[in-house]
């Protein structure tokens, strides 16, 4: 499919994988308050964003990533929030319906996707949030889309 390219709000970092749920939770309370603040529409659900994965595209034992929303004008900075922007052009989409325990498993399939067609996967891929997690909801009711813009 081919998306336009879209304006976001994030906060990036370099997060160990251990640490990677406290990094969204406590990221996602940041970006709610300053975009509420700056009264800026939120256009999509929320996203992260996996920078520079090496080889098959899997992490290590750190992550280099952004989480954010898709917004309808450009956030001002303010403290770890910064503007950003998601790719637009050619990008191979999967559903990934489950827990986020079995995203790898998910990824890995796209990405076999694209090499039997003959596609090269970019550096950088995203996961879209489409179901808010919850404390109390039933893992096996989460949907999250995948993500991977072809190279070049």
């Amino acid at each position: 499919m081919r998306l336009d390219p879209a304006m976001t709000a994030v906060i990036r970092g370099v997060v160990p994988m251990a640490q990677l749920r406290d990094f969204f939770d406590s990221s996602f309370r940041t970006l709610a308050l300053t975009i509420d603040a700056q009264r800026i529409a939120v256009a999509s659900p929320a996203f992260c964003v996996h920078r520079g994965l090496p080889g098959h595209g899997l992490p290590g034992e750190t992550v280099d990533l952004e989480v954010g929303f898709a917004t309808d004008r450009a956030v001002r900075p303010q403290g770890d929030v910064v503007a950003g922007s998601l790719p637009g052009g050619l990008v191979a989409r999967l559903t990934h319906v489950g827990s986020y325990d079995a995203l790898d498993s998910s990824w890995q399939r796209l990405h076999s996707w694209l090499r039997a067609q003959g596609l090269s996967a970019g550096e950088v891929r995203w996961e879209t949030y489409v179901t808010q997690p919850t404390p109390e909801m039933d893992p096996r009711d989460l949907r999250t889309e995948l993500n991977w813009p072809v190279a070049d």
